[in-house]
């Protein structure tokens, strides 16, 4: 039976607000985990505690939560809690946190995954397993259900993508995901404020789904097609949220879709 962390992290101390509470709040917990006082199938403080000791919202622990599960630091167990991972993931290329805090280095790592990813979804279309398939549109399920519950899906959305490279046969590709971590998901790094953030969600989800069909239909072009699609997309919505500072930085990405 894993063991319950019996008293306060050496980290969890109040945070200074306003900015970079989920990054700060998600290095607290990432700190005592390497320095070994929370060891690996540990327990972590409920989320009361967690909010009590470090004075942030409830959002912002599920959030640095989320984004801890995607590095493969915590694992979560259904009705049970989070845990530090049996076997915590060791990079051998990670990107430092606060590496991708400007919109400018979000944008450098989304046209990463543009060359890799769309070519996932085509290997994806024509070698997915059935099972795989399932697997894929049920993380697309996921992401429904945590934007209905008024969270950011930060986590769901890594997990989409990851399950999407697990079906080509190839275990790079998900070794390349878990190298980037949860910078891949730009939102778990930037923060989004000048928009309706269900509205945003909303829209990717749609791009989503096009992905799977794409991918349940075999069809590698197509598949292909709407992976470039959904991260053009997304690069050309972050590039949206302040063209001005990225104006000396604009990236050479012209491509639009419809």
């Amino acid at each position: 039976m894993a063991a319950r962390s019996k008293k306060t992290l050496s980290s969890l101390t109040p945070i200074d607000p306003p900015r970079g509470l989920v990054r700060q709040t998600g290095q607290r917990i990432a700190a005592d985990i390497a320095s070994g006082r929370l060891t690996p199938g540990t327990q972590l403080p409920t989320e009361q505690a967690m909010m009590d000791a470090m004075g942030v919202s409830r959002t912002v622990i599920r959030e640095a939560v989320a984004a801890l599960r995607a590095e493969g630091l915590v694992t979560t167990r259904q009705g049970i809690g989070s845990f530090v991972a049996e076997q915590p993931a060791h990079a051998l290329f990670r990107l430092e946190p606060g590496q991708a805090a400007s919109l400018t280095d979000a944008l450098h790592i989304m046209e990463l995954r543009l060359a890799v990813e769309t070519e996932a979804a085509g290997l994806a279309a024509e070698r997915a397993t059935e099972a795989q398939r399932g697997a894929i549109r049920a993380a697309l399920v996921a992401i429904d259900v945590a934007i209905e519950r008024g969270e950011p899906a930060v986590g769901e959305d890594f997990a989409f993508h990851a399950v999407i490279t697990d079906a080509t046969a190839n275990p790079q590709f998900r070794q390349f995901l878990n190298f980037l971590g949860r910078f891949i998901i730009p939102r778990a790094s930037v923060r989004i404020r000048a928009l309706n953030l269900r509205t945003y969600l909303m829209t990717f989800q749609e791009e989503h789904r096009a992905i799977v069909a794409a991918i349940d239909s075999g069809s590698v072009e197509h598949a292909r097609q709407a992976m470039r699609a959904h991260l053009v997309n997304s690069i050309e919505r972050y590039k949206a949220l302040a063209p001005d500072r990225l104006a000396s930085h604009a990236l050479p990405l012209t491509e639009r879709t419809p």
